[in-house]
């Protein structure tokens, strides 16, 4: 029986808000559920945008990712599944806006996402492949939990004039990150999104970030896409919305991507 493959655990992060981070780690999930990975997706923002996003009504959230990290709940007891076979959820709620407070005074209170993620399926449930976490569009304890339990960084990169500014902050974030709580922590990549080929300032933002970030700039590009931005309203990622639009097309492709560039790095591990 072949060993399982260790889980990889990425932030999708930017501190900019609508970037498109939400609506990458929704969609990004459910592609990489639809070519076979099993996947966790943990909604760590306080307005539960993925919850909804994937069709996971308030009044059922019953155990949310608060229960995880405030009350010790376990992974497996909170994890739900969503319509996409092979995806499930971790729900927020409004009980998040709380957490800073909650844990002021508490031990590893930067690792509580970490260590209940180290025991994902020890209840006999199978592990996950990936994990998305999809983190609030700030710097506070439930971001930095997030870095601290991520493998790496997936940053959603909108193509527009303000993007790179708020990149740099980001980084300053990671570099901090890595010093004082995670060191391991690494830039999976950067996805473009919103990005629209009529407008030259699309086509400037893009060669600027490749030139500069090189190789971690994933070839797919997240189009501006009115299906894309629809799907939500109906508690659907894109993909069940509207398969053959532009939009799901390009995150199927972020998937394959994502998934050959794991299979890379696990093969220059081993070599």
């Amino acid at each position: 029986m072949p060993a399982e493959k260790p889980t990889r655990i990425l932030a999708v992060s930017n501190q900019k808000g609508g970037v498109g981070k939400t609506t990458t780690a929704i969609n990004l999930g459910t592609a990489l559920a639809a070519i076979g990975e099993r996947v966790l997706l943990v909604d760590m923002d306080p307005q539960g945008n993925a919850s909804t996003g994937l069709g996971v009504p308030r009044e059922t959230r019953r155990i949310t990712i608060y229960d995880v990290i405030v009350d010790g709940r376990s992974v497996d007891d909170a994890a739900v599944e969503t319509a996409v076979p092979g995806l499930h959820i971790i729900p927020a709620d409004a009980d998040m806006s709380g957490v800073e407070i909650e844990l002021s005074q508490a031990d590893r209170r930067s690792y509580r996402l970490r260590d209940a993620l180290a025991l994902q399926g020890s209840t006999g449930k199978p592990r996950y492949d990936y994990v998305l976490i999809d983190c609030p569009p700030s710097l506070n304890l439930l971001t930095l939990n997030a870095m601290s339990a991520a493998d790496g960084v997936l940053v959603p990169l909108q193509c527009e004039f303000f993007a790179l500014e708020g990149l740099t902050q980001l980084m300053k974030t990671i570099d901090m990150v890595r010093q004082s709580l995670n060191p391991a922590l690494e830039i999976q990549g950067l996805v473009l999104t919103m990005y629209d080929r009529r407008n030259a300032l699309s086509g400037q933002v893009s060669a600027d970030v490749r030139q500069h970030f090189g190789d971690k700039v994933y070839e797919a590009v997240i189009p501006r896409n009115v299906r894309v931005s629809e799907a939500p309203s109906f508690g659907k990622p894109v993909l069940i919305y509207d398969l053959k639009c532009t939009g799901s097309q390009a995150y199927l492709r972020l998937a394959k991507e994502v998934v050959a560039r794991e299979r890379h790095r696990r093969a220059k591990i081993a070599a």
